[in-house]
């Protein structure tokens, strides 16, 4: 009877090979999804705006040109910028990074004193803020505006992060094994070194690529506190775009009128997006093995 039954329950429900197909169907139409528009944005910028428009660039690029590449690469800030953005995101995802190891280690100690206090501290500043003025006022009195450090200081610890790295240490790092290394007569800052960091290697690599993509896309951080000077590439991109909006006087001057600087107009809009987004693309797959193991077990509640 039971057999006959696990039959029928078997029969009645669906096959593994059909659930497998029905599960590889949606992943790959989630993947049509997500990466069609991207790829869109690539084929448009080889391509003639006007057939853009037209609808002729679906899948392959339709008018090829090259003119938007060349447009934005024979401006000079685009170097600067880009070495700007590589300083700026790396300087900022290690100090990041530290800052929420930092902080997040002594609050995954059950034995902290003042643990619950700090907790919601942190908590605190996630829902409540000064907001932009009192926040600009507070840079320019410390006297960080025009500096860099404008950029890191402000928002050094990102407290969700933090949150997701407390967990992480409270639920994947054994306390038995800190408290065998504190046996063997290693410090405090010996064990957070030797023991805690190797081991904290998956989430490392999440909170490295949130930092990244962070600070690789943050223009508006350094538009407030910059003041023009070394602007990143997202920021020299803006004021290419800016620059090259069409006008009665520019258009003046550009062979072809207002339709030639309208062409060029679109035309920078998909190349500048293509060429902000291709090095964090190439980043991305050296962390990728980590990333989702990292996610997923220091988003486990504590």
């Amino acid at each position: 009877m039971s057999t006959s039954a696990a039959t029928k329950k078997k029969s009645a429900g669906l096959s593994d090979k059909t659930s497998d197909f029905i599960l590889v169907a949606i992943c790959l139409l989630v993947l049509v999804i997500v990466a069609y528009p991207l790829y869109y944005v690539l084929i448009a910028s080889f391509s003639d705006p006007y057939e853009v428009y037209a609808g002729k660039t679906f899948l392959l690029p339709s008018g090829f040109t090259l003119d938007g590449y060349k447009a934005v690469f024979a401006e000079k800030s685009i170097v600067s910028g880009f070495f700007n953005s590589v300083k700026y995101t790396v300087i900022g995802t290690i100090f990041s990074v530290a800052m929420l190891y930092i902080t997040a280690y002594p609050l995954a100690q059950k034995d902290l004193p003042g643990r619950k206090f700090l907790s919601i501290f942190f908590l605190f500043t996630m829902y409540f803020g000064g907001g932009l003025v009192p926040t600009y006022l507070v840079v320019k009195q410390t006297g960080l505006v025009g500096s860099m450090w404008a950029l890191f200081l402000p928002g050094g610890v990102g407290v969700g992060n933090m949150i997701i790295v407390r967990n992480y240490f409270q639920n994947s790092i054994p306390r038995d094994l800190i408290e065998a290394s504190s046996i063997d007569g290693c410090s405090k800052l010996r064990t957070f070194i030797s023991v805690v960091i190797p081991l904290s290697m998956p989430i490392l690599a999440v909170m490295v690529v949130f930092s990244m993509v962070a600070y690789w896309n943050d223009w508006f951080t350094a538009l407030i506190y910059l003041g023009g000077k070394g602007s990143p590439l997202p920021l020299v991109m803006r004021n290419i775009l800016i620059r090259s909006s069409a006008s009665a006087s520019q258009a003046s001057t550009i062979s072809g009128g207002y339709a030639e600087l309208n062409k060029l107009t679109e035309l920078l809009k998909f190349c500048s997006m293509i060429v902000a987004a291709v090095p964090m693309l190439v980043v991305y797959p050296f962390v990728q093995k980590h990333f989702e193991k990292g996610f997923m077990a220091g988003a486990v509640k504590g």
